[in-house]
């Protein structure tokens, strides 16, 4: 499996971002696609989740902020990003998760950095 980011770069604060990401290979129907982040000296975490069935999952900080969407057909998740603040500063990293065979399996895009300048 494979995950190809884009969309990252620099905006001011109150500004907007997309990210995409396009997921390759053994892709099974269900699963779970997220994105997470990363700042500098913190863990990552979660932001936003979503199922091949369409139920999501938002950080407490993100909600209302950021949309996930995702296409089925294309194996493809986005993240609208408004509304934008210095804290969101990180870099942001896809991951679908699936469970063919009753074992759970993680997929980690390379990451593509968000700078919110204040």
């Amino acid at each position: 499996v494979q995950l190809v980011e884009s969309g990252g770069g620099l905006v001011p604060t109150g500004g907007s971002l997309r990210l995409s990401c396009a997921a390759s290979g053994s892709i099974f129907s269900i699963n779970i696609m997220g994105w997470y982040r990363q700042a500098p000296g913190k863990q990552r975490e979660l932001v936003a989740a979503i199922t091949s069935g369409g139920t999501t999952n938002y950080a407490d900080s993100v909600e209302g902020r950021f949309t996930i969407s995702r296409d089925n057909a294309k194996n493809t998740v986005w993240l609208q990003m408004n509304s934008l603040k210095p804290e969101d500063t990180a870099v942001y990293y896809c991951n679908v998760a699936q469970t063919p065979d009753g074992l759970r399996y993680s997929y980690w895009g390379q990451g593509t950095q968000v700078t919110v300048s204040s």
